[in-house]
């Protein structure tokens, strides 16, 4: 990774929003011409990274890159957890490093701030005490700041998605596997309460086999999306002008494919996705416009359509359907339904809901019999101090304390870099499927085969559980 390289991944970021917007046309010809091309070409594996145990290290030092509000919330929640220090701060603006580091909430923390220009992360990651890089950046940058790291020695966890591209999935993967360092996908959903109780569950054989599982995000935060502000700062509007597909599939696909078991004995074959025409965007950008001409840029903008539904079929004949959505006025859902040959999972619309066979769902009563029966030893442990620190009611915490702790004690990620990498790579093959009329297209096998060997993730805290919570 050199300056020219990082200069040519961050272009996304800095050039003019309306300037870089493809037409349709040339997105269509990009999605049959790339993504198809880097589908096909084979790799090879140097190193399992699934259930590999790398050295445990007592102290993590931590550095934060991008810290807004997602990652300075990070910050706030990471100085909770014992054995870590929190070694660096870095942002383009220095006030939002400087903020971060005032939410630091307990004491130790030689927090050096990074900041003023767009590449002051280069330094943070050459630094030789850092153990771990904690990347809350717009998502063009997570797959290059992760592999900049992992090559400079240092484990990587990062926002979702973990990369954009088929190619940089296949990067991390191999960078990863080259320099025996974590990639954490920061997937907190899959520590939501209900979606570790159904995991649980799943191991337990309750739902039978699994049939079918839904997941989705669908979250309407259309007008937002018209950020004004510093040039390139909109990055979010720019990638709902320039692609078409399932942008932000993690969500709704990481709890699914942990019950799944998805890259540990089963594996995601092809997709197929479908999308609607746009019927907000541009509706926003135009009633925008009325008071302010500076959102006139915006109308008749290649924005992306408004759901997009994506279905998949793994290896051992079981479907998932993806759904994503930003924009249509409708209550947030991730969906997270299980449907399995015995009895089947749903959560949204709320509440968490389970049922037996045929009949109907089962009362409040005996579903919170179940959520004390099968509770995780993650929940067990960790779940009422995780609430109490918060983050999206405690799920944020109890995905980062499950990383320190996995550091700390040498243990397995429940995330690897294969997960990382075929969860975020339905973003770009949703839009080669979309603008190819819903062609089927194959996921890559990231495990060159090993998922048919690989362990499912360890849930049972039998090994590490000892990192102290600091209220």
């Amino acid at each position: 990774m050199n300056r020219r390289n990082f200069l040519k991944a961050s272009s996304f970021l800095s050039a003019s929003l309306l300037t870089s917007c493809k037409s349709k046309k040339e997105s269509e010809s990009f999605a049959l011409n790339n993504i198809l091309d880097e589908v096909k070409k084979e790799h090879s594996q140097s190193f399992n990274m699934c259930n590999y145990a790398a050295p445990e290290i007592d102290t993590i030092h931590i550095g934060f890159i991008g810290v807004g509000a997602r990652g300075s919330n990070a910050v706030e929640r990471i100085s909770h957890i014992d054995g870590v220090k929190i070694t660096a701060i870095c942002d383009v603006l220095d006030e939002h490093a400087q903020k971060a580091k005032k939410r630091i909430k307990t004491e130790g923390h030689p927090a050096v701030i990074y900041s003023g220009k767009e590449d002051s992360w280069i330094e943070l990651c050459r630094r030789d005490d850092l153990d771990l890089i904690y990347i809350c950046t717009p998502w063009a940058l997570h797959a290059p700041i992760a592999i900049f790291a992992m090559e400079h020695g240092k484990h990587v966890a990062t926002e979702i998605p973990a990369a954009t591209t088929v190619e940089d999935c296949w990067k991390i993967v191999q960078t990863s596997e080259k320099t025996k360092k974590h990639c954490v996908i920061l997937e907190n959903c899959c520590y939501d309460f209900f979606e570790l109780l159904t995991l649980n569950l799943a191991r337990q054989g309750f739902f039978g086999d699994i049939v079918h599982c839904e997941g989705a995000y669908i979250h309407e935060i259309g007008e937002s999306l018209f950020f004004r502000g510093k040039p390139g700062r909109s990055w979010r509007l720019g990638e709902n002008m320039k692609r078409n597909g399932n942008l932000y599939p993690t969500h709704g696909l990481g709890p699914v494919a942990q019950i799944m078991n998805i890259n540990r004995g089963n594996k995601m074959e092809y997709l197929v996705s479908m999308q609607t025409e746009d019927f907000h965007m541009n509706n926003y950008a135009k009633e925008l416009s009325k008071k302010d001409d500076y959102f006139k840029q915006f109308i008749d903008a290649p924005f992306r359509g408004n759901m997009n539904t994506t279905t998949i079929k793994t290896v051992k004949g079981q479907t998932i359907m993806l759904q994503h959505d930003v924009t249509t006025p409708r209550p947030y859902s991730r969906l997270h339904t299980i449907s399995g040959t015995k009895a089947i999972a749903q959560k949204y619309p709320e509440p968490p809901r389970l049922a037996i066979g045929r009949n109907d769902w089962m009362p409040e009563s005996e579903l919170k019999k179940l959520e004390e029966k099968y509770a995780p030893a993650l929940i067990k442990k960790v779940g009422e101090l995780a609430k109490q620190v918060g983050g999206h009611g405690g799920m944020d915490f109890l995905m980062d304390w499950r990383l320190i702790d996995c550091l700390r004690n040498g243990l397995p990620m429940d995330m690897d870099v294969y997960d990382a990498a075929s969860w975020s790579v339905i973003g770009p093959l949703s839009e080669w499927s979309v603008a190819n009329r819903s062609m089927p297209i194959d996921i890559p096998d990231f495990t060159n085969g090993k998922w048919k060997t690989n362990k499912p993730v360890d849930i049972s805290l039998s090994k590490g559980g000892n990192t102290k919570v600091k209220i």
